[in-house]
């Protein structure tokens, strides 16, 4: 099921505003990576009650409950240590992200306070949109920021400039770090759904490719400010958060040609007789059709386990 989402990924960045397919490409994915976890957890129990000593019910190892379980030993077992390898590697994305925040909010504090945007004394070319973080105990919020080297700013001309920061300003209005850490989640849950990383990450460039071109209004000069900044841009040093451009052989040429493109229409779902628009009536109902079995998993298991369980 989750490989019905895959051809949306890539009609959606063609044909649709690119606000609409990072909102769609990342409900989707959000959806099935979480009904893929469920039903992981699901075997999981059924897996871990096969096993001896376990702290489960006696009632759940029962050959009734593994008789109404098929392949109850074989995918439990399975279950567990596909869950585990899920969990490891959502956590993992998880402390790397807020490590790269903290990393890059440290460096940034060594700027004068509430300056925005934090010009770093750096020659190399470089911007970044770094989000905010919320306060903790001993620990006070940071608004989100954008970061700028010197050597960017240079090699910018003024009205480039301005793009520039608009980009960068449209990422952290419209908090797009949520929207690409939500889909890298997902693909760690499920590899499956690992294309979507990808194409929601291009897609909320392209957003803030058209937020910038609206507020400098030209998008000649956006895709210029993008194209001249891709090229003097020698490798992302903080993959992990939006930058204004890298120097890839695809996104950047993409990103710049649809800048001097008309505007995408804004429309929220594409019409269904299209190529788009079938796309994403197969990745919904793939989706749906994902929600359902998962429920139906679920409460499946709870009844035969209560059955199985003794008052």
């Amino acid at each position: 099921l989750p490989l019905t989402a895959l051809p949306i990924a890539k009609l959606a960045a063609q044909h649709l505003h690119p606000r609409a397919t990072t909102r769609l490409l990342t409900l989707l994915s959000a959806v099935l990576g979480l009904c893929s976890t469920l039903c992981l957890a699901l075997l999981m129990v059924v897996g871990t009650a096969q096993l001896p000593g376990n702290p489960l019910p006696d009632g759940w190892s029962d050959p009734e409950v593994r008789a109404a379980v098929p392949y109850a030993e074989i995918a439990g077992t399975a279950a567990i240590a596909a869950l585990a390898a899920a969990l490891a590697a959502g956590g993992t994305a998880v402390r790397r992200h807020g490590r790269v925040l903290a990393r890059t909010h440290r460096a940034l504090d060594g700027l004068p306070p509430g300056a925005d945007p934090a010009v770093l004394p750096d020659d190399d070319p470089y911007a970044y949109a770094v989000p905010g973080t919320p306060g903790r105990p001993g620990k006070p919020a940071r608004p989100g920021r954008i970061a700028v080297s010197r050597g960017m700013l240079r090699s910018l001309d003024d009205a480039e400039r301005q793009a520039l920061f608009a980009h960068e300003r449209a990422h952290l209005n419209h908090r797009h770090h949520r929207y690409r850490l939500t889909v890298r989640l997902a693909g760690c849950v499920n590899p499956l759904l690992l294309p979507l990383r990808s194409a929601v990450a291009f897609s909320t460039e392209r957003w803030a490719d058209e937020e910038a071109a609206h507020v400098v209004g030209d998008r000649l000069l956006t895709a210029r400010a993008v194209g001249k900044a891709a090229l003097i841009t020698r490798s992302a040093r903080l993959p992990e958060l939006a930058h204004f451009a890298a120097p890839e052989p695809g996104p950047v040429p993409r990103r710049v040609a649809a800048l001097l493109a008309p505007v995408p229409p804004a429309r929220g779902w594409p019409p269904a007789l299209t190529p788009v628009g079938l796309a994403a009536l197969i990745a919904a109902a793939g989706t749906a059709a994902s929600a359902l079995s998962s429920l139906n998993a679920a409460v499946a298991l709870f009844l035969v386990l209560k059955a199985a369980t003794p008052l």
